[in-house]
């Protein structure tokens, strides 16, 4: 099955799907993880880079629904061709005109446009996807492949309504949230913005994917990693709102302004108190290497059932210890990512734990940590790919200091 033709194919006709098999794609190359075979690794990564764009009648077709038959006269000028495309939607620059615009004058903006019946094809695609994974059982059931189905369906199915993620980018704008933190910049939205059409202010950052290691300063790879994970933090148990995909085009680095810019709030979604106080306590205890704490906590989430047996209660014990280490009293700060450096190490460990868990888990993580588990990780993989030195005990204090259960 896995020849280098049928591969192509796969590649070929997963990147037309676009939605769920790139939205995969793009999850898939974030991870350091290694759970996937080599060559289902390879395939996503392959589609992750083989977005593709509407032709311009469709695109005309869906600003004409969207907006009307006369959307152009909102714009002093429309690149007709995308800068950028990605798993939903593709985007273009545009000078929104001065009598749309919220400031009153020109003002350059991002258009984010809706590939025509994406949502509808979710259910589909997702499951050629299952089919593809599942021929010939490369996956362990550890994996518990259904759920992580599910989860992405509904997480999809957020990103597809571009009303919401609108309010969310108006909430993590606002005073509230980031609103008067001048380290962070959140682009404004115009109010004309549709379910499938999402104008926004144009910010000029460089993602910090391509703004790689040789082209920062130290000061700068620092400064952007401390950021990310203070914002990643700040948004568990401050805001208990979370952009949940930590792909690097969604974080901007404005050397000039020297602000992190965000500007793709589609996967955000919220966290219950009483959730939020339960994983917080588990991650406290495994910061304090208090392991029958973990055990405690992880049953009260649904991380374990209480039937596990020794191996694998240790497994995940010790991949939760690992994980906090960065935030841990006794670790040496500032605390240094990268290659060659204690987290390397710790990552190597915490790979390891990982097909004991596969092999022995009774039960799938619970549904609101897909994605937290995601950005948490994704945020340290950041910092390891910046090679940065942070004070992460100092950022654990400042956020989590106060945190008040109950």
């Amino acid at each position: 099955m896995m020849t280098e033709a049928n591969i192509k194919r796969l590649v070929s006709k997963l990147s037309q799907m676009r939605g769920a098999a790139l939205k995969l794609g793009q999850f898939m190359s974030i991870q350091d993880t290694h759970v996937l075979p080599a060559e289902i690794d390879k395939i996503f990564r392959r589609v992750q880079d083989s977005a593709h764009y509407m032709p311009d009648w469709q695109m005309e077709q869906v600003m004409t629904t969207a907006l009307g038959p006369s959307w152009a006269t909102n714009f002093t000028s429309f690149d007709r061709i995308p800068f950028a495309a990605a798993s939903i939607g593709q985007v273009h620059r545009a000078v929104l005109s001065s009598s749309a615009s919220p400031t009153g004058q020109d003002e350059p903006v991002a258009v984010k446009i809706q590939f025509p019946n994406i949502a509808n094809s979710i259910e589909s695609d997702l499951g050629y996807i299952t089919l593809l994974l599942t021929a010939g059982k490369f996956l362990p059931k550890g994996l518990f492949l259904d759920k992580t189905i599910q989860t992405m369906k509904a997480e999809l199915a957020d990103e597809c309504d571009y009303v919401r993620e609108a309010s969310f980018m108006k909430a993590f704008g606002s005073s509230e949230y980031l609103g008067d933190d001048p380290r962070f910049k959140v682009p404004w939205v115009w109010d004309g913005s549709t379910s499938n059409v999402l104008v926004m202010e144009h910010v000029d950052g460089v993602s910090v994917g391509e703004a790689n290691a040789e082209n920062l300063t130290e000061e700068d790879r620092n400064d952007i990693s401390a950021r990310i994970i203070e914002l990643c933090l700040k948004e568990l148990f401050e805001f208990r709102t979370m952009q949940t995909d930590p792909n690097w085009t969604n974080f901007l680095w404005n050397p000039r302004t020297r602000q992190v810019e965000l500007v793709d709030f589609g996967a955000t979604r919220t966290y219950s108190k009483e959730f939020m106080d339960g994983w917080f306590s588990l991650l406290r205890a495994a910061s304090v290497d208090d392991k029958d704490a973990c055990v405690e906590w992880s049953l009260k989430l649904g991380y374990l059932t209480g039937e596990e047996n020794q191996v694998m209660l240790d497994a995940h014990v010790n991949s939760m210890t690992l994980l906090a280490t960065p935030f841990k009293p006794e670790t040496p700060q500032p605390f240094s990512f990268g290659q060659g450096t204690q987290w390397a190490d710790i990552t190597a460990q915490i790979r390891a734990q990982i097909p004991l868990m596969l092999q022995h888990r009774l039960t799938p993580p619970p549904k609101e940590t897909y994605s937290l588990n995601r950005k948490l990780s994704g945020s340290f993989l950041l910092a390891s790919r910046l090679g940065a030195t942070i004070d992460t005990k100092a950022i654990w204090d400042k956020v989590v200091g106060g945190y008040t259960l109950g």
